[in-house]
């Protein structure tokens, strides 16, 4: 088949996913979606597509893929060594395969998912507008699942030429196992005691090996409430807090079930649901309260002018001391070149 990648190897976990299927909560339907939206905002970016179009995402160890036809390729999130032809490339670029190319992804050294975008888009079925994979229903992406060996994923026609480009060094973000993440307090913060409170902010929690895209379990020191942790079921956000009978935190993901009746004590800010999302088990979380107005800030500051963090390679840029600096690339690694005058003597 032309315009297509093979899977040679499934990785652990690889699914398609995109920016979330919205609008069918009221329904029972999640929306599914990518785990870090800002790696796979960029990792589309970088390939010339709309920020929210679909991708593979990866988790621990990627897949290994065979390209039938010439394609331009961008990888983002977690630190891994990736190959083509065998041959490091680097992360955080746009990348330029050719047919007959075979990419591998070896296990993550820091973080925890990946984003592999393609600029002639993943061509499978829209379900409820979205392309992303939800697997407990067996719904969107491929057939439903992951990924595996020996499945075919047709890409769509090429596009216009896409520039090559890389995201900003100091955007790139630093993946660590010790956290503080920054919460909204409630909506049902009034259900615990104030010593409940107090725990929540004042203790460390460890991601345990029960977490999975639904949502992230923690062990700790449990929470204490007033009058038991059952309430009318209610509607549930991305990165809702929610707390059983064990008083043990659950932060709900992009799979998370779209009602529940446990209590929710805050919400982690959407900026922080990205980092949270690359911290595997065993890692180390803190909370802290901030206020409506810095959440919404912060967001902005993080979300907005995605297109702003990137650099065109080739192109030159200004330093401070008005200095050229070239970005360019060889063989898929990246080289910065800066041009300075010399002073006459």
């Amino acid at each position: 088949m032309d315009n297509a990648i093979l899977i040679l190897h499934g990785g652990l976990l690889s699914t398609v996913q995109d920016g979330g299927r919205f609008g069918y909560m009221q329904y029972g339907i999640p929306p599914a979606g990518a785990m870090d939206k800002f790696s796979m905002n960029i990792a589309n970016l970088l390939v010339g597509n709309d920020a929210n179009a679909a991708v593979i995402e990866t988790c621990y160890l990627g897949p290994h893929l065979l390209f039938q036809c010439d394609e331009t390729i961008s990888i983002t999130g977690a630190q891994a060594n990736v190959t083509i032809n065998d041959q490091p490339v680097s992360m955080w670029h746009s990348l330029q395969v050719q047919k007959g190319d075979v990419l591998k992804m070896e296990p993550v050294s820091a973080g925890l998912y990946n984003y592999i975008a393609f600029s002639r888009g993943l061509d499978v079925p829209l379900v409820m507008g979205s392309k992303s994979t939800y697997l407990p229903s067996k719904l969107g992406g491929l057939h439903g699942r992951k990924l595996q060996a020996d499945d075919v994923i047709s890409l769509g026609e090429i596009k216009k030429e896409v520039p090559q480009r890389m995201l900003r060094k100091e955007r790139i973000p630093v993946f660590s196992k010790e956290r503080t993440l920054r919460v909204l307090l409630g909506p049902q913060d009034n259900h615990f005691t104030g010593i409940g409170i107090d725990t929540f902010f004042n203790s460390v929690y460890t991601i345990t090996s029960a977490s999975d895209r639904m949502g992230y379990r923690l062990d700790g020191p449990p929470l204490e409430h007033k009058k038991g942790a059952d309430i009318i079921s209610d509607g549930t956000s991305h990165g809702s807090i929610q707390v059983p009978g064990n008083g043990l935190p659950i932060i709900l993901l992009s799979d998370r079930g779209t009602t529940g009746g446990y209590t929710k004590i805050a919400t982690v800010i959407a900026k922080d649901i990205c980092a949270l999302a690359q911290m595997p088990p065993g890692s180390r979380v803190r909370f802290q309260a901030i206020s409506a107005q810095d959440a919404n800030a912060r967001y902005r500051s993080f979300f907005g002018q995605l297109e702003d963090q990137l650099i065109t390679i080739g192109e030159p840029e200004f330093s401070a001391k008005n200095e050229k600096v070239f970005h360019v690339q060889v063989d898929g690694r990246s080289f910065h070149v800066t041009l300075r005058q010399q002073s006459k003597k």
